[in-house]
């Protein structure tokens, strides 16, 4: 899954903090790989996922004495990050089998867009001046990866395409409430507010699974190890690593390492899932994650 940028950084770049925000990137960009070699339901990957993810942020914390006790204020707090975030992965990891890996993780970090619209409308923050030429490369990198084939695709590749976007709808739900919950509404730290929230979205994506007759029961390690790799390095390890390192960085420097992951996320469809791949992808990829970066782009 993506991360956002925060609002404000520290101009300079600790060689470090950009070791760590670079890994932590990289690490994301498995997580689409883990959903598939899982070889579970699309909301049964999701809910190990949280489920794993949240017991192991939050034994991380106890570990380092970070506990905070928690009041009935916080889980209300986390009711609406953990239904955006329980939402994104329901539609993302049905994009990811059923469009691939690389084009459904790029197609959810179109969020940036979104983002930056909400907080021009919502909090009158000022569109950067490359936001408009931004999206325009951007679409028209994803026209040549999806758009110039759309008549050759069926009906199940064709719906997840628009899954994928619309993950990227319910990531900027969760990107904004988790944002509000933590801007001095709750006495938790992020990595335990974090941890509850994953744990109530596994809750939804448990009674979701439920309503569509899904079977959480894991008959294969395969199984087992692809779910808890996806849980440990998607949702502590990589959070863990860019949590530490974005307040250090330029946003735009952020904003450039996070393209990381949906980069790497499509060669790694490409090596190991064999993503037939001519020269328009590779050049419909190139000016979507110029277009994204574009998009993130503004004044200090």
């Amino acid at each position: 899954m993506t991360a956002q940028a925060p609002l404000t950084a520290a101009p300079g770049a600790p060689p470090a903090s950009v070791g760590r925000m670079a890994l932590g990137a990289m690490l994301l960009s498995t997580t689409s790989i883990f959903v598939v070699l899982a070889q579970v339901a699309p909301t049964v990957s999701a809910f190990y996922r949280m489920l794993f993810g949240g017991v192991m942020l939050l034994g991380w914390v106890v570990l380092t004495r970070r506990w905070v006790r928690v009041r009935w204020r916080d889980l209300t707090l986390a009711l609406l990050p953990a239904l955006g975030f329980s939402l994104d992965l329901i539609f993302w990891h049905r994009s990811i089998l059923w469009v691939g890996p690389g084009v459904a993780t790029l197609l959810t970090n179109f969020q940036v867009f979104l983002m930056a619209l909400v907080g021009w409308w919502i909090y009158r923050e000022r569109l950067g001046r490359w936001f408009v030429p931004g999206l325009a490369v951007a679409l028209g990198g994803l026209w040549l990866l999806v758009g110039a084939h759309w008549s050759l695709f069926d009906a199940r590749h064709r719906l997840g395409v628009w899954f994928g976007l619309a993950s990227g709808v319910a990531y900027t739900l969760y990107l904004l409430s988790f944002r509000r919950a933590l801007s001095g509404h709750t006495a938790l730290s992020a990595a335990q507010f974090l941890g509850l929230m994953s744990l109530l979205s596994a809750g939804l994506l448990l009674a979701w699974g439920g309503v569509e007759g899904d079977t959480f029961a894991l008959a294969t390690a395969r199984s087992w190890s692809a779910l808890l790799a996806l849980g440990f390095f998607g949702q502590v390890v990589a959070w863990l690593l860019m949590v530490r390192a974005m307040p250090l960085l330029p946003a735009s420097l952020v904003g450039l390492l996070l393209l990381l992951q949906p980069a790497l996320a499509f060669v790694l469809d490409v090596l190991l899932f064999k993503r037939p791949t001519g020269p328009g992808d590779w050049l419909g990829l190139a000016l979507a994650l110029a277009g994204i970066l574009l998009g993130t782009l503004r004044k200090r």
